[in-house]
């Protein structure tokens, strides 16, 4: 497996570009391959995978969990395309509270590498399958999150009138969490 890794600013949190091999048939490229990773620097442990689909408008997170159960998430899109925001969470930690965004793209196949300390999410710019491996277990007393629509945050999630669950939209925002740290 042939992959490119391309630093973020972030430390942990990283895009992958995978060699993607086209011909006249399609496409074939590895999404994930241990050794390949660990040679890139990448040497983590995935025990969970999820996959969701998100008609188009639709935001999902910002979703985290509470140590000792938080997640590492290596994500993608499988098809469509979204915006992948990660929010660093990481008490002291020089970029705490900085966001990252990205586009992910099915046609593209480019990865993010999502360490354990980040609250993540997404906005479905098409139709949109969304997979990921995660670190860890998912673990409901540990769910936490942050309001997709935090005015300290300030994302611009690429979308007008979006669509966000009744939870979600019950989130705290970052203030509120800085102050339960």
């Amino acid at each position: 497996m042939g992959l490119e890794v391309k630093k973020t600013g972030f430390e942990g949190l990283v895009e992958i570009q995978p060699d993607v091999y086209r011909d006249s048939r399609g496409f074939f490229f590895e999404s994930f391959n241990d050794e390949a990773f660990k040679a890139a620097g990448l040497d983590v442990r995935f025990v969970q995978d999820n996959q969701s689909f998100s008609k188009k408008g639709v935001i999902r997170g910002l979703h985290f969990q509470r140590e000792p159960y938080a997640q590492g998430k290596l994500v993608r899109v499988i098809v469509g395309k979204a915006l992948d925001v990660a929010v660093d969470i990481r008490k002291g930690s020089a970029t705490f509270g900085r966001v990252f965004s990205i586009i992910l793209d099915g046609e593209k196949n480019n990865m993010l590498y999502v360490p354990p300390g980040f609250a993540h999410g997404f906005s479905a710019l098409e139709d949109t399958v969304f997979f990921y491996k995660c670190t860890n277990h998912y673990h409901k007393e540990s769910e936490g999150g942050i309001r997709w629509d935090d005015p300290d945050l300030n994302i611009d999630w690429m979308t007008r009138d979006p669509e966000v669950s009744e939870k979600d939209s019950r989130l705290m925002t970052f203030e509120e969490f800085k102050k339960a740290l």
